[in-house]
C-alpha cells in the first residue's frame, strides 16, 4: 500500500470517528455583533484604548517582532521590565516570559522532571500540564479533583526522591478554585514541590489582582507559579515566577523557552500597561465581582443548572452533547456567543455551556443572556 494512501486512510478514519461521535470542532470567525460570553478577557482590557495604544507605541519603538530567541539577541529592555514587574506583582524573586501558557507548562515540566520524578496531578488539570508530564517521561498519578486525602494517599505510596504536585489555580471548565493552603501543606509534608497554573486567577483574584497565589503564598510554599497574559490582562504570552534558582534552571533547560523567538516587544509593552491598570484600578475587579453575584442569583432563581463557581467561569451543566448543541445554537441565533464544551474536553455526560463574564459587560448584556437561557430551559426538552 502506498504510504500516501495509508496516511490518508488514517486521517480519514480519525475524521469519521469524531464526526460520528458528534464531537467535531469547527472554528467560527468571531462576529463583533455577537455578545461575547465565551472569551477569557475577564477585565475587558483587550479593548482598553490605553493597552491598545501601548502596543502600537511598543511596535513603533521596538519593532513588530523580537527577531530572535531570548538567549540569542531577542531579549529587549521591555521584556526585562515586564519580567521584573511580574515578579514584584506575584511576590517572587524572578519571572521568566514564555510565548504561551501551553509552552510555559511544557517547558517547566520537561525541564524539571524525568523518569525518576513522580508528578501528582489534579484530575481536572489543563491539557498542557498533562502533556508536559508526558514529555518529561515522569511517573504521573492523577488524584481525585480537589481531594487532598486522595493526594496524600498517592504521595505516601511513592518512593521517588523528587515529587511534584501540580494543579490549576482556577479550573478552566468548572470555575472552582484549588485549596492552595492544603496543597502547600501536604506538599511540604512529603518534601515535594508545588506548581500552580494560575492562568484564570491572574488579574481577577487576590491582592492587587495577583491571583490565587500571589504574594500571599511565598516561594517556599508554592515554588512554581505559572501565569498567562492573554486572559484577564488582555494581551498574550505567559510567565513562570519563582526564586532565582528555578528561573536560572528554566532559562538553561526549558526547551520551549530556549528554542523559540521571544515575545513581540509590542505585546510586552501592552502587558506592562495592562498590569499597571490591574494594580491601580480595582474597580474593574469590583465590577466583575458584582456581575458574578448578579448572574448567579438570577440564574439560580430561574432554576438554571448552574455549577459551583464564584469566578468569572460559570458552567451550565447540560449533560448530553445533543442537548448542549441545541442550547448553543439557540444562543447563537439570539446574538450571544457562549462556549459549548463537549467530550473529549470534558467527560462524557458532562457537556456544558461555559459562560464567562467580563467587567466590560453591562447589566443589560447579562439580562439578555439570562432571558435567552431561560427561554432555552423552557423550550428545549
Amino acid at each position: 500500500m502506498p504510504v500516501s494512501k495509508a496516511w490518508r486512510e488514517r486521517l480519514g478514519n480519525a475524521h469519521d470517528t469524531r464526526q460520528h461521535a458528534r464531537q467535531w470542532r469547527a472554528r467560527r470567525i468571531r462576529q463583533p455583533a455577537l455578545l461575547d460570553f465565551a472569551g477569557n478577557d475577564y477585565l475587558g482590557l483587550a479593548k482598553d484604548p490605553r493597552v491598545q495604544n501601548a502596543q502600537a507605541e511598543g511596535a513603533r519603538r521596538f519593532g513588530a517582532g523580537a527577531g530572535a530567541s531570548h538567549l540569542v539577541n531577542g531579549h529587549l529592555a521591555i521584556h526585562e521590565a515586564l519580567e521584573e514587574a511580574l515578579a514584584t506583582w506575584t511576590g517572587r524573586e524572578r519571572a521568566l516570559l514564555f510565548s504561551t501558557g501551553y509552552m510555559a507548562n511544557l517547558g517547566v515540566l520537561q525541564a524539571l522532571a524525568d523518569t525518576d520524578t513522580a508528578i501528582f496531578h489534579d484530575r481536572l488539570n489543563h491539557a498542557s500540564l498533562l502533556d508536559g508530564s508526558a514529555l518529561s517521561g515522569a511517573r504521573s498519578r492523577r488524584y481525585h479533583h480537589n481531594d487532598i486525602d486522595d493526594l496524600t494517599r498517592l504521595m505516601a505510596r511513592s518512593a521517588c526522591t523528587h515529587k511534584l504536585v501540580v494543579s490549576d489555580g482556577v479550573f478552566s471548565m468548572d470555575g472552582d478554585v484549588a485549596d492552595i493552603a492544603a496543597l502547600a501543606q501536604v506538599s511540604q509534608q512529603h518534601d515535594a514541590w508545588l506548581m500552580i497554573d494560575d492562568a484564570h486567577g491572574m488579574g481577577v483574584m487576590g491582592v492587587n489582582g495577583s491571583g490565587c497565589v500571589g504574594p500571599r503564598w511565598n516561594s517556599q510554599q508554592v515554588p512554581i507559579l505559572v501565569g498567562t497574559l492573554g486572559k484577564a490582562l488582555g494581551t498574550g504570552g505567559a510567565f513562570v515566577a519563582g526564586d532565582a534558582l528555578l528561573i536560572d534552571h528554566l532559562t538553561q533547560f526549558a526547551r520551549s523557552y530556549v528554542y523559540t523567538t521571544a515575545q513581540p516587544p509590542s505585546v510586552a509593552a501592552a502587558t506592562l500597561q495592562a498590569l499597571t491598570i490591574v494594580q491601580r484600578e480595582p474597580e474593574h475587579r469590583e465590577r466583575l465581582a458584582r456581575h458574578i453575584s448578579y448572574f448567579r442569583e438570577e440564574a439560580l432563581r430561574l432554576n438554571l443548572p448552574l455549577g459551583e463557581s464564584r469566578t468569572p467561569i460559570q458552567p451550565l451543566l447540560l449533560g448530553s452533547e445533543s442537548h448542549l448543541m441545541l442550547w448553543a445554537e439557540r444562543l447563537h441565533h439570539a446574538g450571544i456567543d457562549v462556549g459549548a464544551i463537549r467530550p473529549p474536553t470534558v467527560p462524557k455526560g458532562e457537556s456544558r455551556l461555559r459562560i464567562t463574564l467580563s467587567a466590560r459587560h453591562s447589566r443589560g448584556d447579562i439580562d439578555q443572556l439570562l432571558e435567552t437561557l431561560d427561554a432555552c430551559r423552557r423550550e428545549i426538552s
